[in-house]
């Protein structure tokens, strides 16, 4: 298949800088859609592949599965999008369509795979892999690229094609609604999505940080109220009287504390710690008829339904805007907490 050179950001090894690199884009086919990359999303997944961390990476990795632009060439078969629309892709670019996981528009848990938006074997060019959002342009087929609302703030739409559907999807499948009470365990990228989303479906919301300072960040982002996790009496005062807890901590936590927060019969989803988790009491579940569960993205429809909403509601990330000549000092102060709440790159500063 021809293929053309594009400009991109990337690194060839886990203890190398990210830095300049061609990469080959395919041409585009019947059922493709090309975009002209304006914003890219920095997620703290493109840190642990690029750095290799979960032990997975094949290099050179081209990170980035929060990608914003404009279309500019569609194929001959495509009647989703035309030349000129705002689109977004997301962690996923293709999957087999046909197992029991994609006919229920659950790409993500494709049972022959998906193809993810980076460090992915490529089903088009052979040898080669998926190349990211750090990059000038991307050819993606066109049931995975997804219509952008107009109204919305671009930049600052970008992260939700990653941390907004990770923390809606939960959120939509465990039927939060007006009235119920939803922790929010953690407040960064994922944390203040999911603070936004809960307020926005009715819930009263309560951040749950063992930091006073982000419970003020909270209020101002949608929380009703803030628990300090590290406040014994504060903890007992909440005590099952919630109905979801959605929790985004990254690493490896006790988890005791927070189921015994939960109602009977409730839900705790894990989004964050994708990694061993510490050991938890079995009679915390078992004597409420509790459940710890997990979610991951979430699938195309899915992804479009959280976009309408956000349109609806005009919802976005709070960001801060970089050049991709900034992204190594990004990654750095990713990894030290500090940022509020996702990096977004402007793709003019590499073309």
């Amino acid at each position: 298949m021809a293929t053309t050179t594009v400009k991109a950001y990337g690194t060839t090894a886990p203890t190398e800088d990210l830095k300049p690199l061609d990469i080959e884009r395919r041409a585009v086919g019947a059922d493709d859609v090309k975009i002209d990359i304006t914003y890219s999303g920095v997620c703290h997944s493109d840190i642990h592949t690029a750095r290799n961390e979960w032990h997975g990476s094949t290099y050179p990795v081209v990170p980035g599965h929060e990608i914003i632009g404009r279309v500019v060439e569609v194929g001959n078969g495509v009647s989703r999008h035309k030349v000129g629309d705002l689109v977004g892709v997301g962690c996923l670019v293709d999957s087999c369509q046909t197992c029991s996981a994609c006919e229920k528009d659950l790409e993500q848990f494709c049972e022959n795979g998906a193809t993810f938006t980076y460090n992915s074997p490529d089903k088009h060019l052979e040898g080669k892999q998926t190349y990211g959002g750090y990059s000038t342009s991307v050819v993606v087929d066109e049931k995975f690229v997804l219509r952008i609302p107009e109204n919305l703030d671009e930049a600052a739409t970008a992260p939700l094609l990653c941390a907004g559907v990770t923390t809606w999807s939960p959120l939509r499948h465990w039927n939060v609604k007006k009235g119920d009470k939803v922790g929010v365990v953690g407040l960064g990228g994922l944390g203040h999505m999911g603070v936004k989303f809960a307020n926005a479906l009715g819930a009263h919301v309560v951040m749950i940080t063992t930091s006073p300072e982000k419970g003020k960040d909270a209020q101002r982002l949608g929380a009703h109220e803030v628990l300090i996790s590290k406040d014994e009496d504060d903890m007992k005062k909440h005590q099952n009287s919630f109905d979801f807890i959605l929790n985004t901590i990254p690493v490896g936590h006790e988890m005791d504390p927070y189921l015994g927060l939960l109602k009977i019969d409730s839900t705790m989803v894990l989004v964050g710690a994708v990694e061993p988790l510490k050991p938890f009491h079995g009679g915390n579940i078992i004597g409420g008829r509790k459940r710890i569960a997990g979610s991951l993205i979430g699938g195309i429809k899915e992804t479009q339904e959280m976009l309408d909403f956000c349109g609806e509601h005009n919802i976005t990330s709070d960001i801060e805007l970089i050049n991709m000549q900034d992204i190594n000092t990004a990654y750095d102060r990713i990894t030290s907490n500090d940022v509020k709440y996702r990096f977004v790159i402007d793709m003019k500063s590499l073309k």
